[in-house]
């Protein structure tokens, strides 16, 4: 194999995170059984909190960032998967603890790997990436809660963010009305543009929710948590469920029911 770029984190003796522009080799892939041609990778918040250095996201050094990809296969010893398999990777603490997207070249575990769908291009599927998955986590629970868009709208609240402007988008094509939540009223009008149907201010939740408030929603997508969590969950419909993303990590999301 020559000699592959990829984007490099490094550490130096004061503990401040610096990147650049590196040329590696195979020697420097990490363990794994499955080595991928890197076609397109994300910027997440993780990514960009890694390359900055504003929170201990890297716990190796140095650290290819980049937490998903879409790749092709070019070598296997895992027998789900063949030179030529179209894939996505996301999660697994890769750009963490892994060597992550940001390169042209990756080995990882076979077992962290799903096929790419032939409708979406390496570019969509990391256009939807990370964000995009854990939204349709959320969207799967919501079928699984039996709760559909003719029960009612639906809040999203940090909806400016990245997983947030994309559960806007999300629900919106798939029926939904979509009661938008931010703190930063300049983004209203792309958040409409984005489907939403109400934008309304965090300060509206600010403060010790009522037990019970008026019913507003049928269910919930909750980026914040806290006070606006309480407050959302006080004026869910009965029943209606809430999809609690957390940023520390894609496959810590969790669903609960008010």
């Amino acid at each position: 194999m020559t000699d592959f770029a990829a984007v490099l984190l490094v550490q130096d003796a004061e503990g401040k995170t610096a990147a650049r522009l590196a040329h590696l080799s195979e020697a420097d892939l990490m363990n794994g059984d499955v080595t991928l041609a890197v076609s397109a990778s994300a910027v997440n918040f993780k990514d960009g909190l890694a390359v900055t250095g504003r929170l201990p996201v890297v716990r190796r050094w140095p650290m290819v960032p980049g937490v998903d990809a879409a790749a092709t296969v070019i070598a296997s010893d895992n027998p789900n998967w063949r030179s030529g398999d179209e894939v996505i990777l996301t999660g697994w603490g890769v750009g963490e603890t892994h060597l992550g997207g940001w390169s042209e070249r990756m080995r990882v575990s076979g077992d962290w790997l799903v096929r790419r769908p032939v409708s979406l291009s390496p570019v969509e599927a990391m256009v939807l990436g990370t964000a995009g998955l854990t939204v349709a986590e959320g969207l799967d629970k919501l079928g699984r809660h039996g709760v559909t868009p003719a029960d009612g709208p639906v809040v999203v609240t940090g909806a400016a963010g990245g997983v947030g402007s994309m559960a806007v988008m999300l629900l919106a094509g798939a029926g939904w009305s979509v009661t938008a939540v931010t703190g930063r009223p300049e983004e209203a009008e792309r958040l409409r543009q984005h489907g939403a149907a109400e934008v309304i201010g965090r300060e509206l939740f600010a403060g010790p929710a009522k037990p019970l408030a008026r019913e507003r929603w049928a269910a919930a997508f909750d980026m914040v948590g806290s006070t606006v969590l309480a407050h959302v969950v006080s004026m869910l419909k009965p029943g209606g469920p809430a999809w609690i993303s957390r940023p520390v990590s894609p496959r810590s999301s969790c669903a609960a029911s008010a």
